[in-house]
């Protein structure tokens, strides 16, 4: 999943409406083929990892585990609001990586109303590691931006110059950036 997922960087020139890219079909849930499916191997905080790449890519979003036997973690992945609004932004740009640091990287992409989706990754697998973002490395100009973590549907305050979040091994935090009122 993440040398797929990752390995999308600098393909967001050939996305948009009418055309996307796919990176495969999303590993959540109860996997496998055939009468024995077994849960996914992914933890949770990859599985937020996963849902939360793909999202930023406007990649389809192509479940393989069966509906009818979602748990209540995986129908929370599939069916946040905020998180598939990302997915869906009629502007349909795919994000691209902004930050490519030792063991995490930032994604964003522009979204219809000029926010940005942003999703900091950290790539290690044991350690917590604090992620920054500058938001002129998102083509924000100066001044005070709001911040909304799009997995806990929760404002986490207006912030200048940066963004920064402590995130698990293998974690993700997605958020959106709205200039602040």
């Amino acid at each position: 999943m993440a040398g797929i997922g990752f390995g999308q960087a600098g393909l967001a020139k050939y996305a948009g409406p009418g055309h996307w890219n796919d990176p495969d079909m999303l590993v959540v849930g109860k996997v496998g083929w055939g009468p024995e499916l077994r849960p996914s191997r992914l933890t949770p905080d990859e599985q937020y990892t996963h849902i939360s790449l793909w999202c930023l890519l406007a990649a389809p979003l192509l479940i393989g585990c069966p509906i009818e036997q979602l748990d209540d973690f995986t129908l929370g992945l599939l069916a946040n609001t905020e998180v598939l609004e990302v997915n869906q932004d009629p502007l349909g740009r795919q994000a691209d990586r902004v930050v490519d640091g030792d063991d995490y990287q930032v994604w964003a992409r522009e979204l219809e109303d000029s926010s940005r989706a942003v999703g900091l990754f950290n790539l290690d697998a044991y350690e917590f590691r604090k992620v920054r973002i500058d938001f002129q490395a998102l083509g924000l100009g100066d001044g005070s931006y709001r911040v909304r973590d799009l997995w806990r549907q929760k404002d986490l305050g207006t912030f200048s110059g940066f963004f920064e979040a402590e995130i698990a091994p293998h974690g993700v935090v997605l958020v959106r950036i709205f200039p602040a009122e």
